[in-house]
This record gives C-alpha cells, structure tokens and sequence, in this order.
C-alpha cells in the first residue's frame, strides 16, 4: 500500500499548495507544468513497453489486445458514459473540478495497473509515477476549485486500495509471464495519456482500457491453444 499512500498524499499535499495560490495558476506555467508531466508520462510508456517486450512469449498478442480492446471500448462508449457522469456531477463549480479530478486521478493506466504491480511485484514506480503526475494536477485544480479537490485524494485512495487488495488475493494465481504482457499494453496506454496530456491528439484513453482485460483473456488462450 506504500505506493497508493505516497499517490494519496501527494493529492493532499499538492491540493494545498494550490490553495495557498488563491488567484490560480497563470495558463502559460500551466501549460509549461502539464508539458513536462505528458513528456514524463511517454517516455515512462516508452521505457515499460522497450523493457517488457523482450520478455513478451507472445509478440503480436499486444497488437491484438490494442486492437480488440479499442473496438470494444469504443462500442462500449466507456469514455462517453462516463462523461455524462461527469456532466452531471459538475453543476456546481466544485463538482466541474471534483468530476474532473476523479477523471484524471483514479481512470488511468497507472492507476489502475500501479496497484496490481505492486500487490503482486511489489513495485511502486507507477505509482509514484503517478503521485508526481496527480502533485501537479491536484496543485493546479485547487487553485482554481479550491480545497474541495481534496476530496478526489480520497475517492482515489479507495480505488487503488481496493484494486491492490485484489491484486494481493489474486497474487499467487497471476504467471509473470501473464503480468509482461500487461505491461506491454499498459505502456503503450500510458504513452497514449502523455499525448492526450501534451494535446497532439485527442485519445479518449478510457475507451483504450478495455485493452487491459483482453490482454489477460488472449493470453489464457493462446497458453490454452498452444
């Protein structure tokens, strides 16, 4: 839990500076705060998809999961449906920053794929990945919603904690082979949420995550198959 606690933290703590800076946060430190977290964000997808592709017993299995899981995504209009959640939590002025804190903090890549590596590897770099990420983010928020974000640090406690006790109980059942094909896909996803951070193209990565889950099904069956 070392690393959702660090994720957690860093919210709060970033909530508060932005708090401290009542009149916001100029658009061009913004803008050159949220470059520097999308280019972090690619090259971290970068170096998880170079380091867990050699170990890949599966090489195109990543391609198909990329493939099948965007299409489900789509047809699922994951990204729509919870947009309209969103829109209708965001009423208020609060809720238009809290709805969009959840969004950023809790349905991501690494913060779903974080927890599951460090219950059953016991590595925390995604997560203190994306502790660095929600710092900024949550800083910038609060400036402009106010302590309210805070908030959001504890829905994304929840989250993560859930997904790592799950993780925990399923530990002993997850092959490492199974786990360098997860990370394969959620590499490529979290150098798809640097571009969407760096706006060189609209990616409505929710609807990319059910990636994720086929990663895990085409991989039974082609241990199964072959």
């Amino acid at each position: 839990m070392l690393g959702t606690i660090a994720n957690t933290t860093a919210i709060f703590c970033g909530t508060a500076l932005g708090c401290l800076l009542r009149r916001g946060i100029a658009e061009k430190y913004q803008k050159a705060l949220y470059d520097a977290m999308g280019f972090s964000a690619f090259a971290l997808g970068v170096n998880t998809v170079v380091s867990y592709m050699p170990r890949s017993q599966y090489p195109v299995l990543f391609i198909l999961s990329m493939a099948i899981g965007c299409v489900l995504g789509t047809v699922w209009d994951w990204d729509g449906k919870f947009q309209r959640v969103m829109d209708r939590m965001g009423k208020s002025e609060l809720g238009k920053g809290l709805s969009t804190a959840i969004l950023l903090f809790c349905i991501g890549t690494l913060s779903i794929l974080g927890p599951i590596q460090s219950a059953v590897q016991g590595d925390n770099t995604f997560l203190f990945t994306n502790a660095t990420l929600d710092f900024v983010t949550s800083g910038v928020l609060a400036s402009a919603y106010g302590p309210g974000i805070a908030i959001a640090g504890a829905v994304l406690f929840c989250w993560q904690g859930s997904i790592w006790i799950l993780g925990k109980w399923l530990g002993p059942f997850i092959a490492p082979a199974l786990m360098t094909e997860v990370s394969i896909v959620g590499g490529i996803l979290i150098m798809v949420s640097g571009i969407s951070i760096l706006k060189l193209r609209e990616c409505k990565t929710l609807n990319m995550l059910p990636a994720l889950f086929v990663s895990i099904a085409l991989y039974y069956l082609a241990a199964w198959l072959l």
